[in-house]
């Protein structure tokens, strides 16, 4: 349970609490554990892959933090990787489990 605490304080920005306005530091936690939830949810469709037991930051790092064209016209969203980005199989899979092909 700490290992996931401190997922959420240094990987989410749950810490970061330097607003003198309690209103914004509310958010900002509300946002983090939103985004916590997200993540743990994205483990779940993960399961029985090389990352279903990985950190937010590995997941971050290897998922969400690509570089990538994106060709949007009327009817789809298409999305370009690299052909060297090493979790093409996993991203595409991903994908396909959100419902979004």
């Amino acid at each position: 349970m700490e290992n996931r605490i401190k997922d959420q304080q240094l990987n989410l920005f749950a810490d970061r609490t330097s607003s003198p306005r309690w209103w914004v530091n509310q958010w900002r936690m509300l946002l983090s554990g939103f985004a916590y939830e997200l993540f743990e949810e994205l483990r779940k469709l993960l399961k029985g892959t090389e990352l279903a037991s990985a950190s937010i930051h590995s997941l971050r790092l290897k998922l969400l933090k690509l570089g990538a064209v994106v060709i949007r016209n009327t009817r789809r969203i298409r999305f370009m990787l690299s052909e060297a980005y090493p979790y093409q199989e996993l991203f595409a899979g991903l994908i396909q489990r959100l419902g979004f092909t």
